[in-house]
């Protein structure tokens, strides 16, 4: 056992987050750790990572045990470089680096300074220190990241964040890395080489947040926060998902005669109320008194009890018998309800055509010969690596609706130059605008925009489009919920009433303590579900999806699933989710190179 965990309470304000959430982590262990949105998992791993002491109970680990751990938002660092985030992210780098660097001015004949300097010198190199940065870049090379290093961590994007974060943990060497959430916008190649290197790691314990089916496919254990508590799951996803239809099961029946025995001892206590008013002799009615405050006493124990939360897989829930899935429908737990129209019958007019495009940015091409027919009530998935210009063609698609001519197949290809002959005719035009966007998003220098070198995008001009992005609008992140989400509809030119905000709160699980709490300090889950609100405001007939299960738990990706395999429009998505790209399915568009 390298940790023993013991919360007995951590709360904010009057609202106890955890109670007794008792677990422990073994050598090699890989552990993932689920649960509700809101629960406190990035809370928990704030306590093991010692950046949370406000809690009691007691956090115990080995001996000699090192522990580092991801972040998923990077407010305030895009100024600093890549290289140096992840070397300021490495135990022990910079407290040895500084003596290193600071001491030979200053040591002089200072015997203790000059011993520190040299066992800080022999530390590091048992390290590895001295070669760690070209391990870094070799590294960042290996995900996609060349040349990355010096960069400004803020010219990144979400997903590419992702990946240092990971290479960030796997020259961390710690015995124990805390790693919240990380393969979120990752691409399914890197995805998957994040799964291979968990998996390479025999001795080194992990403890990873995560909704991500396939990560959790591949673990050791899931630890689910739940009630205030945790409740251990040996095994991985599948043999979670048995194990908790079990449990939920065996908990439903045991809240329900918990029930019945409050419902008896209430009328047990008018019994015992009438039996004494009646009674003439002293002693019956001190029995009668007794009895009653002995039924009293235990229903307002009774009483105290929370309501458990039940939730069960939607393929479990299929297989209880009769009178369990009855129970399951009276004490589920609440999820997010999405509206969203069905229509059993379906047009059939085209929304969305791309014809051979090929799209670049300067003098580099991204993608070329995509095609693209989606018909109202189909699904097309653009699939490709990070960078490879999936959102830049979403992007491109939704700009084009201010100058729209539908695409014909003639067109298409009697006008069409190459991409270099375009480029040739631009060069003088576009010369200056080149030069200031070597390199995208660093600051002073404007981020090229990209060409339509061939083809044709059509995008109807009259479809209503509902668009979940990964990262929500700036000019947002500072309003409460509530009057961010009445700014949404009002930009949008859509009716908005207090009474329709109050529906919408309650519909996507917000609490009355949500309502005024700005959109930048909520948790990445309740910030999802404020982007499938500002999706789905204008009911739109084609949703456009990028990574839309990032954030969410597995009950609100679960319901997101099912409302979406009955959505009577298109749908066009972007998703590294195994298990939600075999829900939607349809078409897959390949966008560069496999």
């Amino acid at each position: 056992m390298i940790a023993d965990i013991h919360i007995t309470e951590k709360s904010f304000g009057d609202k106890t987050l955890m109670r007794d959430v008792k677990f422990s982590v073994d050598d090699g262990e890989k552990v993932g750790v689920v649960g509700r949105n809101g629960v406190g998992k990035s809370t928990l791993f704030g306590i093991l990572a010692g950046t949370d002491t406000d809690y009691t109970g007691e956090i115990i680990f080995r001996r000699g045990i090192t522990v580092a751990s991801t972040a998923q938002e990077h407010h305030g660092l895009g100024d600093q470089t890549v290289l140096s985030y992840i070397l300021a992210g490495l135990p022990e780098y910079a407290a040895l680096k500084k003596i290193i660097d600071e001491y030979p001015e200053t040591m002089g004949d200072n015997m203790r300074k000059i011993e520190e300097y040299t066992q800080a010198l022999e530390r590091f190199d048992q390290k590895g220190f001295y070669q760690i940065e070209e391990k870094i870049e070799r590294e960042l090379d290996n995900f996609q990241l060349s040349e990355c290093g010096e960069r400004p961590l803020g010219s990144l994007s979400g997903g590419q964040k992702r990946l240092v974060e990971i290479v960030k943990i796997m020259h961390a060497e710690a015995h124990l890395p805390l790693i919240d959430e990380p393969t979120n916008h990752m691409d399914y190649v890197a995805k998957q080489q994040f799964i291979d290197w968990m998996s390479s790691q025999p001795r080194q314990a992990m403890l990873i947040i995560t909704h991500d089916r396939d990560v959790l496919g591949r673990v050791d254990r899931i630890i689910e926060l739940k009630d205030g508590r945790a409740v251990s799951y040996r095994g991985n996803y599948d043999a979670y998902l048995k194990q908790n239809a079990q449990a939920t099961a065996a908990g439903m029946n045991n809240f329900e005669q918990v029930e019945k025995r409050m419902t008896n001892l209430r009328q047990k206590v008018l019994d015992y109320q009438r039996l004494k008013e009646k009674s003439r002799n002293p002693g019956t009615i001190q029995k009668f008194k007794r009895l009653e405050n002995e039924a009293r006493a235990e229903l307002a124990e009774l009483s105290e009890m929370d309501k458990p939360t039940f939730w069960i897989d939607k393929e479990s829930a299929g297989q209880l018998d009769y009178k369990s899935a009855e129970r399951y429908g009276k004490l589920k737990a609440r999820n997010i309800r999405l509206s969203m129209k069905d229509a059993a019958s379906r047009s059939q007019h085209v929304l969305v055509r791309v014809e051979d495009a090929a799209v670049g940015v300067g003098e580099r091409i991204l993608f070329e010969g995509v095609n693209i027919d989606l018909r109202e009530g189909e699904a097309i998935e653009l699939r490709g690596r990070n960078g490879a210009g999936k959102t830049t063609l979403i992007r491109m698609l939704l700009n084009s609706r201010a100058a729209v001519t539908p695409p014909s197949s003639a067109r298409a290809h009697s006008s069409l130059k190459s991409p270099p002959e375009i480029f040739r005719e631009r060069s003088a035009e576009t010369s200056a605008t080149r030069e200031r966007s070597t390199v995208s998003g660093v600051e002073g220098v404007a981020p090229a925009a990209p060409i339509l070198y061939s083809g044709n995008l059509f995008l109807d001009p009259q479809v209503r489009v509902g668009v979940y992005e990964q990262e929500i609008d700036e000019r947002y992140l500072a309003d409460p919920l509530e009057v961010a989400i009445e700014k949404l509809y009002l930009s949008r030119d859509l009716p908005i009433s207090d009474t329709k905000i109050r529906q919408l709160l309650a519909d996507y699980l917000f609490t009355e303590a949500d309502r005024m709490t700005p959109l930048a300090r909520l948790s990445g889950g309740q910030k999802a579900r404020f982007q499938i609100i500002a999706m789905l405001a204008n009911d739109p007939q084609l949703l456009i999806l990028d990574e839309p299960t990032n954030h969410l738990d597995l009950p609100s990706i679960e319901e997101l699933e099912m409302a979406l395999a009955k959505y009577s429009g298109a749908i066009l998505y972007v998703s590294h989710d195994n298990y939600f790209r075999q829900e939607i399915g349809g078409e897959v568009v390949q966008i560069g190179a496999e």
